[in-house]
């Protein structure tokens, strides 16, 4: 392998600066919990590269000075002050937000995500609670439990509207599954609309309210910033049709918590399924846990099987690309915090 430290100045607004000695081979560091996989793999496509690997702040602490490239699904931000040769950080998650209040540290580091890796497996995910939801398998399978047989008409998905904030790779991918079901899609997000995108009629932030009036499913699909933090809060519930549900399938600071669960409760709105709470693991307390329309899942809707291959699919091929200089893909605006 041709030493990582040669690549060019990048072309975008990040440039790989030659630190060191540019004979010597590039220092990886992987931080996970479960390193292996990535391991295992980084060594058999970078023979000249040094791999070190752990999930410990103290390993952290020990071996960031010298690292060039760190590979992680998050680390403890306070390290990077010792960082004196980082040039990149390849995220094993979509969301980088806990880089975001650290950025003027990251100025000249170019930070990518897995962007690409979630869509499918998370609009499975969607479909599959939207249709839980309307069919309220929660009860049906009280009714299992209790041996009760009763008879049910449920309307056909296909006269339903699902709105989604946020269409990014996944948001777009929900949406065309929906279409795809029949469903009135509704969207909203930053910027304009993309072309051949299966939506009905885009809303503004500023026509949230009227959005979510018109959605009988509400699915948050956005990154965690200081724009989204609690962009769901009880003006917004208390505009969502009694009858509708809410999906969060983003992160738990998008909504406000005991203002949902005070919704849910008082019949404001229907229901919810959540992947993603204000603390994870969830507390045993929290209400949210035996709620009878409630779907509680464990931050599992963007876990497709083989993850780590999926992971070093895109390291490999941003690798590949910063050795000759390219643009990466995947890059991250911390300015904006996706």
């Amino acid at each position: 392998m041709k030493d990582l430290t040669s690549a060019v100045e990048h072309r975008q607004e990040h440039r790989f600066a030659r630190s060191r000695d540019p004979r010597s081979a590039a220092k990886i560091l992987v931080y996970h919990p479960e390193p292996e996989d990535y391991v295992v793999g980084i060594r058999r496509a970078l023979p000249d590269a040094e791999v070190v690997f752990g999930s410990d702040p103290d390993f952290l602490r020990q071996h960031i000075g010298d690292t060039e490239i760190i590979l992680a699904p998050r680390f403890p931000v306070e390290a990077l002050q010792d960082a004196q040769r980082l040039k990149w950080i390849q995220s094993t998650n979509s969301g980088v937000d806990f880089l975001v209040p650290v950025r003027e540290r990251l100025k000249n580091t170019l930070v990518t995500n897995a962007r690409g890796v979630h869509g499918e497996v998370m609009a499975d995910y969607v479909l599959g609670t939207v249709t839980m939801l309307h069919w309220d398998f929660p009860d049906l399978l009280r009714q299992q439990a209790a041996q009760q047989w009763k008879p049910k008409f449920v309307d056909p998905l296909s006269g339903k509207t699902i709105g989604i904030v946020g269409l990014g790779a996944i948001g777009a991918e929900i949406a065309r599954r929906a279409k795809s079901a029949g469903m009135t899609v509704l969207g909203m997000r930053r910027g304009s609309a993309r072309l051949g995108e299966p939506v009905d009629q885009y809303y503004t932030r500023e026509e949230f309210d009227e959005f979510l009036s018109r959605s009988d499913f509400v699915v948050l699909v956005v990154p965690a910033t200081t724009e989204t933090y609690k962009l769901v809060g009880a003006k917004e519930l208390s505009a969502m049709k009694r009858s509708g549900y809410l999906i969060n399938i983003s992160r738990g600071s998008v909504v406000d918590e005991l203002a949902l669960i005070r919704a849910i409760g008082d019949g404001q709105i229907a229901g919810a399924a959540l992947d993603v709470f204000e603390v994870e693991p969830l507390p045993p307390t929290n209400p949210l846990w035996t709620m009878p329309n409630v779907i509680v899942t464990s931050h599992i809707a963007g876990n497709p099987t083989e993850y780590p291959r999926r992971i070093l699919e895109i390291f490999f091929e941003n690798a590949r690309r910063y050795l000759a200089g390219e643009d990466l893909i995947n890059v991250v605006n911390l300015a904006r915090g996706y």
